[in-house]
Order: structure tokens, then C-alpha cells, then sequence
């Protein structure tokens, strides 16, 4: 069962140098993230209307530089979420983040780069023109927590502002 993250977990991005980071990732927030996906993959699977799989980043391609985030994505494919559009629930240094994505993965900010309540309609359709005439265009949308605030909230809490958020980004998950 998901216990939550604490203060110390978003900590974990602070430490210095690839393998002691690493190191931690690996037995400490890794864990957490698993279950996070075990325990969220049936209500996953029921908003996103079939069947979905748990992803957890492995950073197997990483040597040298120490990740700033980590995460579990879910996607509807077996093999692999980042050709697909996918839900992720990520951890790093400052925030969670509940996102939806679609396009290649690069997105690893803590700070939006614009807010979608702020944005014009017209702004938004760019947005989405862009993403499907370039191959690296991506989309992501989601909700920030600061990590002073999460590292406060039960596990119910986390669950919740998963299927709220994701509920609500649903339509995209959908598309395909």
C-alpha cells in the first residue's frame, strides 16, 4: 500500500553525485511509486475506459546526471508508455506532479510553462497544431503540488488528487 511521501522523500533529489541519488531513488522512492501504481491501476484502468499498465522510470539510460524527478506513468500498453499518450504521477525536489502527456517525453519541469486558465483559446489549438506537424512537439497538462504541502496528505489524499486529476484529463487520454 502507498504510504505517502514525507519532507524526506522530496529531499532525495538534493543529494549530490549520479550514484548516491541513484542509490536512493532506487530504495526509497521507487518502492513508494510501485505501490502508488498497484494501489491506482484499477482506477486508472476505469477512467481511462481499458486496460492500463503500470510503468515505473527505471533511468537506465542515465550515467552521469542524477535525475530531478522520478515517476510511475500509466499507458495502455504493455511494452511501454512514452509512444503513447500516457497519465504519470511524478516526484521531484520542489512538487508531485499529476500529468497527462502526449509526444516524446522531455517534460520534467516543476513550474508549468504557462497556465491553462491564463491562455486563450487560440493559444491552446497552437499548441495542440504544433504537437501534431513536429516530431518532437509534446503536450502535458496537470496539476502541481508543492512538496509542503504534499509531504502533509494521507494516502486517501494522494488517491484522490490522482482520480480528480486524471478524471478530468480523461477526453485526451481517450483520443490515442
Amino acid at each position: 500500500m502507498f504510504p505517502g511521501f514525507k519532507a524526506s522523500d522530496f529531499k532525495v533529489f538534493d543529494i549530490p553525485g549520479f550514484k548516491p541519488r541513484m542509490e536512493a531513488i532506487r530504495t526509497r522512492i521507487r518502492p513508494k511509486l510501485e505501490a502508488a501504481g498497484r494501489d491506482l491501476l484499477p482506477d486508472v484502468t476505469r477512467i481511462g475506459g481499458a486496460d492500463a499498465f503500470i510503468h515505473v522510470a527505471r533511468h537506465a539510460r542515465r550515467t552521469v546526471n542524477p535525475p530531478n524527478d522520478t515517476w510511475v506513468a500509466f499507458a495502455d500498453d504493455k511494452r511501454g508508455y512514452k509512444k503513447h499518450c500516457h497519465f504519470k504521477f511524478a516526484i521531484s525536489r520542489g512538487a508531485v506532479r499529476f500529468l497527462f502527456e502526449a509526444g516524446p517525453e522531455n517534460e520534467h519541469d516543476e513550474e508549468p510553462a504557462a497556465i491553462l486558465t491564463d491562455m486563450p483559446a487560440d493559444d491552446v489549438v497552437r499548441l495542440c497544431d504544433e504537437l501534431t506537424r513536429s516530431r518532437d512537439g509534446q503536450f502535458v497538462l496537470g496539476r502541481a503540488v508543492s512538496a509542503e504541502e504534499a509531504a502533509r496528505w494521507t494516502p486517501r489524499e494522494y488517491a484522490r488528487a490522482v482520480r480528480d486529476t486524471f478524471h478530468l484529463l480523461a477526453p485526451l487520454y481517450r483520443l490515442k
